[in-house]
């Protein structure tokens, strides 16, 4: 839908728009009201709630607009913090809360830029051994750049814009309204639940700060258990593999490194701790994260890693939980 500024405002143009299967009316994720979510649809309520807890630092993970166990944990996060019953769920006293005093609009314009444009963008192939050759481990292609800098999923920022080259700079598209002022966050405890596949981030008078989907080991190589600390905090992280791991997918047997990139399996952040080689770092498949297995370590969104990594400093204790007995179920 175009947009023009005036002053520091934004006014939008109502127009008919020819919705199909594969297109998004921004307006009705601008001006959407509560309703019963879609099985495996974007629905523009769901759009505009997972933008909002994004930005009270409860993340979804990747802003699809769909049902899901992460948005499911984010919401039972926020109704925790807010006093409201655990039951809640998505429901209108949640979405009541949440929207209570929201005053941003949860989609802004965006003007492509050079640097967007830039690159390098590269064509990987699936296997990790295969990826030696490569100077960077860089996005795709520009839109899956401009979907991550906005904690979209690709399918949502091209729903939004059908027409929309993502070849221009200048070019002026519709993104999630995720980006916020600053603020100054400092974590004194973080706790991954193994189970719920959750980070949790304190604050030194115990108040929850942050919360975070996540991907926390998998039966091939578990998660470790009990207390860990933060040892060292590293952007575009070089990826060794030891062939000792023995992952499934990776056929050598001999180590190798891997460049540094957003599509690195560390993807752009590592946080070592204190047990060698596990730490909370970024992955290539933000769609996956809750969803699919890690290799033992604790796998956020890029964004996610990138936020936990501003408030962590080396000696922040690292609390692995789990339930009694408790199996690990990759759902």
């Amino acid at each position: 839908m175009p947009g023009f500024r005036f002053g520091a405002c934004l006014i939008w143009i109502l127009c008919p728009l020819a919705v199909h299967a594969a297109e998004v009316d921004s307006f009705a994720i601008i001006s959407a009201g509560f309703a019963e979510a879609g099985q495996g649809q974007i629905t523009p309520a769901i759009v505009k709630a997972q933008v909002l807890l994004d930005r009270a630092n409860i993340s979804t993970g990747e802003i699809d607009g769909k049902p899901s166990q992460r948005l499911d944990e984010a919401i039972a996060t926020f109704a925790d913090i807010h006093n409201l019953p655990p039951e809640t769920g998505w429901s209108r006293a949640f979405w009541d809360e949440l929207t209570r005093e929201a005053i941003v609009s949860p989609l802004v314009p965006y003007a492509i830029t050079g640097g967007d444009l830039k690159g390098p963008f590269v064509q990987l192939p699936p296997r990790m051994e295969d990826q030696t050759a490569f100077k960077s481990l860089g996005y795709a292609d520009v839109r899956e750049a401009l979907a991550e800098k906005f904690h979209m999923s690709v399918e949502l920022i091209t729903a939004l814009n059908p027409n929309a080259s993502f070849s221009a700079a200048g070019e002026e598209i519709i993104v999630a309204n995720v980006v916020t002022e600053t603020r100054s966050l400092t974590a004194a405890r973080i706790d991954v639940d193994k189970d719920r596949q959750t980070v949790k981030v304190y604050a030194a008078k115990g108040e929850m700060i942050a919360f975070f989907p996540a991907s926390v080991g998998s039966e091939e190589k578990p998660t470790p258990s009990g207390r860990l600390k933060v040892t060292a905090i590293n952007s575009e992280p070089i990826y060794r593999y030891n062939p000792r791991y023995q992952f499934r997918e990776v056929e050598t047997r001999k180590p190798f490194y891997l460049q540094p990139g957003p599509n690195s399996p560390l993807g752009v952040m590592w946080i070592a701790l204190s047990k060698p080689s596990y730490g909370i770092h970024g992955t290539p498949e933000p769609s996956q994260v809750g969803k699919a297995a890690s290799h033992g370590c604790v796998r956020l969104t890029n964004w996610d890693a990138q936020r936990l990594a501003a408030m962590v400093t080396r000696g922040v204790p690292v609390n692995f939980i789990e339930k009694p007995d408790a199996m690990f179920v990759a759902y």
